[in-house]
């Protein structure tokens, strides 16, 4: 991978495990719809031929020795961006349900706004996405617990079409959460008074393979996800609590 020079320097990362059916019609789009952007496919070590998919369609790989789960994988592509020298990384994943067409409106807002973080959203406008009943319970119960954490409303805290620029990177590539990583995402960026935004999006039904997603993995997702936010605000109450000055004093 070439390092890059330019001001603008975009990476698109693409995380993904066992999506041979998909990754090549991803990666397709990609250069199709952001031409000349380099595109890298974290492999988390597929036993299937998504490796050999994606170098066919013209990505860069980077397989991990190891299975690591989503949040290591984005982890792994956000190092390496860092390092190389990118000013903004966009994650779209390998299943082929993010549409490539929105991410020059992701990397406009993210370029423009100055904020840490862009959240392509499915609902910040009535454009037509919906969800199963299950995750869009899931949905708005995130959405009712963020909003006092946060400061503002988050219309899809659990969307993995997301840019950041280089001062979350700088973050993210030394703490990033393992397992579900959007929602603790939100709150690591909020305990450094970082900013994000929303913009509207499509999602595509899944063409390929199958979510992992069952209603088991949904009920353990949602106690690992608040027990994951409740950790990071508790660091970040007592981080505030530290830097007051004793009772008595400054007065």
């Amino acid at each position: 991978m070439i390092r890059p020079v330019q001001p603008d320097s975009l990476l698109i990362i693409i995380p993904a495990f066992n999506e041979e059916g998909a990754i090549a019609g991803v990666v397709n789009e990609v250069h199709q719809f952001v031409p000349g952007v380099p595109v890298l496919v974290i492999d988390d070590s597929s036993s299937d031929g998504t490796i050999a998919a994606a170098r066919a369609a013209g990505a860069q790989v980077l397989p991990v020795p190891h299975h690591l789960g989503l949040g290591g994988c984005v982890q792994a592509g956000y190092k390496l961006a860092w390092e190389l020298g990118y000013r903004y990384v966009i994650r779209v994943d390998g299943d082929g349900q993010h549409d490539p067409r929105d991410i020059p409106r992701v990397f406009d807002r993210l370029k423009n706004t100055d904020c840490e973080m862009v959240i392509g959203s499915r609902f910040v406008t009535d454009n037509g996405s919906r969800t199963g009943k299950v995750r869009s319970l899931g949905i708005r119960f995130f959405r009712l617990v963020l909003r006092p954490i946060l400061g503002k409303a988050v219309h899809d805290p659990t969307s993995g079409f997301v840019g950041v620029n280089r001062r979350a990177l700088n973050v993210f590539r030394s703490s990033f959460p393992l397992d579900y990583p959007e929602i603790e995402a939100l709150v690591v960026l909020q305990r450094r008074k970082f900013r994000f935004e929303e913009v509207p999006v499509k999602m595509r039904p899944r063409t390929t393979g199958r979510s992992s997603i069952t209603a088991l993995k949904s009920l353990y997702y949602v106690v690992h996800v608040l027990l994951g936010v409740f950790v990071n605000v508790l660091k970040f109450e007592r981080r505030l609590h530290r830097a007051q000055p004793p009772a008595g004093e400054g007065g």
